[in-house]
């Protein structure tokens, strides 16, 4: 037995002291970061991979301004294919693989197909899979008859404008424009569909100049990966869906069940990016960072919901266990980033967080209460509310086992719920409306703070923080006080 020499502290317990600024404006500062030495975000934030935090509406709304989310693993794999194949679809410069209906279909087999994948057309097929035509949600919307064949209502293949893979985005724009049409199928030299360049994409290309994209104009997107003998099909299969980059979640990764999934995900997807945790100290960022991980998720009980360290008494407070981790890393001889996951209350931790050496950090009972996030609005007392559940918590842990068994939670046994000791609550976290707008708060809370620590960049921010701990009085003093607040 021994106890460390230096007290553990966390983001209330510091302040950052203030330096000579250059900077004349917020905006004159860089937020850029790398999630992984391959993903570069516009803003360093990345929601949490939790069932009620991101499926693929937030991991859209995340990756559209500039961050980035983790789609959650508590559900099947197709289910999660699915949700990583949403968020790809839903921008680009081209979709490939374009849903497609055959020649023969209904009318209102179309109107069902659109409103499936939540598109507005389809491409027509013949029976040889060569394209015949294009039908629209303006072709059936109004169709006297839904048992008629698509051929009667679709824009067939000779009026159809047909471009060529090499077309620029700036030329797709005016074609669109000139002809006032709402798609354009990309074509090859030998006469196959290759792709579809839509009108919709083209304005979301121009609207969102600062998300974070792939090189072939998708949003990025990032899925949770357990560490079991089944979860390598998982990868696999997220893999080819079109994920960016997997996370090893689970709750104590310096683990050797967690070293061991990582040896084996590098070894069966060597060029994937891969994200490993939760550690909260040297020796596990460490470890992991040896093993092969390509960013090391830091945070062992800080999150508002997790009740780790009342159940086991083991946890690091979060800025040490960021500091230590950095360190870790280094002594592994490597300078990958450290994302802090847990503990984010205000842009004030955000700044802190990054201070103490974290290169991004991860959000989730802030974004539970989004319009975005899956979980379920409730109402009390006239106010809106979200529910919010730690993955540990006993609802989880039972989602978890139906999942495991493909089965409903009502199917599950007492003794199934006794058997569980939960290390998370659930809650319910005030509705904060778009998450778009609760990142502008954030990200120009990291701006001012930036501006404050005399830094044009996150990197200088970590070259100039100076720490300071406070006693109780100075965060009584950090927050209003002796007022009355309207």
């Amino acid at each position: 037995m021994r106890i460390r020499p230096t007290k553990g502290l966390t983001f209330d317990d510091v302040l950052l002291a203030p330096k000579r600024s250059p900077i004349r404006s917020r905006q004159d500062v860089d937020t850029s970061t790398y999630l992984t030495p391959a993903i570069k975000l516009r803003v360093p934030i990345v929601s949490a991979n939790m069932d009620t935090v991101t499926e693929a509406d937030m991991a859209i709304a995340m990756a559209r301004a500039g961050g980035l989310g983790i789609i959650h693993r508590f559900m099947t794999i197709s289910q999660q294919v699915r949700q990583v194949q949403r968020v790809k679809r839903a921008q680009g410069y081209m979709v490939e693989q374009p849903y497609s209906i055959s020649l023969d279909a209904s009318v209102a087999e179309a109107r069902r197909l659109m409103d499936q994948y939540e598109v507005g057309g389809l491409v027509v097929m013949s029976g040889r899979q060569e394209l015949v035509g294009l039908v629209t949600q303006r072709d059936v919307r109004l169709a006297p008859d839904d048992a008629a064949p698509v051929q009667t209502v679709m824009t067939p293949h000779d009026a159809v404008i047909k471009v060529a893979p090499d077309i620029t985005p700036e030329q797709a724009r005016a074609l669109l424009h000139e002809h006032r049409l709402e798609k354009l199928p990309v074509v090859n030299e030998a006469g196959h569909l290759v792709g579809l360049i839509t009108a919709q994409d083209v304005v979301k290309y121009e609207k969102y100049p600062g998300a974070t994209m792939d090189e072939r104009g998708r949003l990025r997107v990032g899925a949770a990966v357990g560490v079991k003998e089944t979860d390598m099909a998982r990868a696999e299969a997220l893999l080819k869906a079109g994920a960016d980059v997997l996370v090893i979640d689970i709750a104590h990764g310096h683990a050797d069940h967690c070293l061991d999934a990582l040896h084996a995900l590098r070894r069966d997807f060597p060029k994937a990016q891969l994200i490993a945790g939760n550690v909260a100290s040297r020796e596990g960022a460490r470890d992991l960072a040896e093993a092969g991980a390509d960013a090391i998720k830091v945070g062992v009980g800080p999150g508002s919901i997790c009740t780790t360290r009342i159940v086991t008494g083991f946890g690091v407070p979060q800025l040490t266990a960021i500091m230590d981790s950095v360190q870790g890393v280094r002594e592994a001889g490597h300078r990958i980033p450290i994302i802090a996951d847990g503990g984010i209350k205000s842009s004030g931790d955000l700044v802190k967080a990054l201070a103490a050496g974290a290169s991004t950090v991860m959000i989730g009972s802030l974004f539970a209460g989004c319009e975005e996030a899956p979980g379920a609005t409730v109402i009390r007392d006239g106010q809106k509310f979200k529910v919010v559940r730690g993955m540990a918590s006993l609802g989880a842990a039972m989602g978890r086992k139906a999942v495991e068994s493909n089965s409903d939670e009502s199917a599950e046994s007492q003794e199934d719920w006794d058997k569980v000791v939960p290390e998370g609550v659930e809650a319910v976290v005030p509705y904060r409306g778009r998450v778009d707008e609760l990142l502008y708060q954030l990200v120009g809370g990291l701006r001012s703070g930036l501006s404050y620590g005399g830094a044009r960049s996150i990197e200088q921010l970590q070259e100039n923080a100076e720490f300071i701990e406070i006693t109780p009085a100075g965060i009584r003093e950090s927050h209003s006080h002796d007022v009355k607040r309207l």
